[in-house]
């Protein structure tokens, strides 16, 4: 009998364009193997280029989907991505509430596109933080969403880790920094735990290439579906890494700014 594929649930915004969001999302738990459910927090008109409209959904329209997708088919792991506003994150809180605590949330903290744009409400920052932080897995920022939400500059590995370090504490979950956006020759990741263990650093060459829009959306997803098929914490990052870095290898080159990766043509880890 054929094994059930993990059930994962992404709580996200749209991209119309496809390059990230929930659409990435979408793409990158099916190719991992997963079975992809979506509770779509905003519409946006957004490409290569930059973001043209926000269209955010109500909290409460948000909860119905969360509530519609694991009171019928059931969740393994659940990704969280784009949370506008403070309702979406009050309501998303709430529905987390009724979920088993043990399903992992990979929280993607995500405050600016690739563009540039910003993707969250200037209030909505400190609630994320405070309502949502502590049920979290994982938390995966970037160097510009960890410098936010640690207050201070962070330009070097190091200071990345110290900050990293904080927010496991704090919260009592792992932290993955990304790297991504320092001026190191290696893009080094760094996977922190809440309870003292060792720092495990990720690493590889920085590919030349403009094509990274929904990188940060491909990583979380891919962590959220390597957890729901058991995967253990550092595994599912290395294996989710590993994704990435193909995908962008393989990017279609569309667009004229930042293009899509290309997830439909990683056909295995």
């Amino acid at each position: 009998m054929t094994k059930a594929p993990p059930r994962i649930l992404s709580i996200a915004g749209s991209d119309s364009s496809g390059g990230a969001g929930i659409q990435a999302d979408i793409k990158t738990i099916t190719m991992l193997g997963g079975y992809a459910m979506t509770a779509i927090t905003a519409a946006t008109a957004q490409n290569s280029i930059g973001v043209q409209a926000i269209a955010p959904m109500s909290g409460e329209f948000v909860a119905t989907q969360i509530a519609s997708c694991v009171g019928d088919i059931g969740v393994d792991a659940i990704k969280i991505g784009m949370l506008h506003d403070s309702e979406i994150v009050s309501n998303v809180a709430l529905a987390l509430e009724k979920i088993d605590p043990a399903v992992p949330v990979v929280l993607d903290p995500v405050m600016i596109a690739t563009s540039g744009a910003a993707l969250i409400a200037p209030d909505t920052v400190a609630m994320l933080r405070d309502m949502l932080f502590g049920r979290a897995t994982i938390i995966t920022p970037n160097l510009p969403e960890l410098e936010h939400l640690a207050g201070r500059n962070l330009r070097t590995v190091e200071l990345m880790r110290e900050a990293a370090l904080e927010m496991a504490e704090k919260h009592g979950c792992y932290v993955l920094a990304k790297g991504g956006h320092t001026e190191d020759n290696r893009v080094i990741d760094t996977l922190l735990g809440p309870n003292g263990e060792r720092a495990v650093a990720f690493d590889h060459a920085r590919i030349d290439t403009p094509h990274t829009h929904g990188t940060g959306c491909t990583l979380s997803s891919a962590i959220a579906t390597m957890l729901g098929h058991g995967q253990p914490m550092e595994h599912a990052v290395r294996l989710a890494r590993q994704f990435v870095y193909r995908a962008i290898e393989l990017a279609p080159g569309f667009g004229e700014g930042n293009g899509p990766l290309g997830h439909q043509a990683v056909r295995k880890l």
